[in-house]
């Protein structure tokens, strides 16, 4: 983004706020997030009028009309083909996108495989509460096996995507996770994946209280987080529970939880995390551990650099032009074969 664009005052969260109720319900997730945003966003130094957000259909897709920036509330599904087209054709605009599990994954699933493989500089906030809450409780491509919803009374046979496994597999540079409790994390993150430059994928544990009350209780639950969560941060051990005392270790080609003082395990035998290994193979891991045997992964997993597609597109138009015989839509007519009528 040129500095021309740049924001040249002082903006705070007051200026993304809107005057208007914001109609989720009492104790949904989204309330958190939507604070977060609007309080991280002045960190990025971006005029508001130079942000859009783009949204498909659900609960989360509300998001535009909450927030005091331009923004797109679209077809299902279809957001980040909308964001991709906005950012192709204005590469100085900020670009979010703002969707859910289902409105992502289910069928927006090939134009959001295709974007992180583009790598298009565009900012996904996945709001991942497993289950389908606008359309009234149906299980979603993230819903754990075996749950009992409005459309799976004996339980869903399906197995379900885990999006950062989903995003690695095509490609994806940038991969994040944090929960809808942890303001803090919230905005530490979406500032690195405002800064990240290319496709940006931040998955929110959100709390859908009507239809999937408490689904991430296991890992946000204020006595059990610190023993299962990990909050990872580069150049830093990777090191969890109450007393941080421990931590994570490769062996046998697999990451393993181990305490440090016991079994012979030290502070440098704990792995470092490195976000920006181009090799997605220990980022892979991590995005995928789980409950009970490892810690749930939160923090920027994954941020490697990357070519940008509008960047190598502008390019290759700017160099198409300069070598082109053909400068003006006259020329266009005028050239190759042309036929006269009589």
């Amino acid at each position: 983004m040129s500095d021309a664009l740049k924001n040249i005052g002082e903006l705070t969260k007051a200026d993304f706020k809107v005057d208007q109720p914001v109609k989720w319900c009492a104790g949904c997730g989204g309330h958190s997030v939507l604070s977060t945003v609007q309080s991280a966003l002045p960190e990025t130094g971006v005029k508001k009028e130079n942000v859009v957000f783009v949204s498909g259909i659900g609960c989360s897709s509300r998001f535009p009309y909450y927030i005091n920036t331009y923004g797109f509330h679209s077809l299902h599904g279809r957001a980040t083909a909308i964001a991709s087209g906005i950012k192709v054709a204005n590469p100085d605009l900020s670009v979010w996108v703002v969707t859910g599990d289902g409105d992502l994954m289910a069928i927006g699933g090939n134009h959001f495989i295709h974007l992180l493989r583009r790598n298009i500089n565009v900012n996904i906030l996945l709001f991942n509460n497993k289950i389908y809450g606008l359309t009234k409780g149906q299980y979603s491509p993230t819903t754990p096996k075996g749950s009992v919803t409005k459309t799976s009374p004996d339980g869903t046979i399906e197995n379900p995507f885990m999006p950062g496994e989903l995003a690695m597999g095509a490609n994806g540079a940038f991969f994040a996770r944090v929960v809808d409790t942890e303001p803090k994390m919230m905005r530490e993150v979406f500032i690195k994946a405002a800064e990240n430059k290319g496709t940006s994928l931040v998955e929110v544990l959100q709390n859908c209280i009507i239809f999937a009350n408490q689904v991430h209780k296991e890992i946000t639950g204020k006595e059990v987080r610190a023993e299962h969560q990990i909050y990872l941060k580069h150049g830093e051990p990777m090191i969890f529970g109450n007393e941080g005392k421990k931590g994570l270790v490769m062996e046998h080609g697999r990451l393993k939880a181990v305490t440090i003082g016991e079994n012979g395990y030290k502070m440098e035998d704990i792995l470092v995390h490195d976000d920006k290994d181009p090799d997605d193979t220990t980022h892979y891991m991590l995005a995928r551990m789980a409950l009970p045997e490892l810690p749930v992964a939160m923090g920027v997993i994954r941020s490697c650099d990357n070519t940008v597609y509008e960047s190598l597109l502008t390019s290759q138009i700017a160099a198409a032009k300069e070598h082109s015989k053909i400068k003006t839509v006259n020329d266009l007519l005028h050239s190759g074969n042309t036929f006269e009528v009589e």
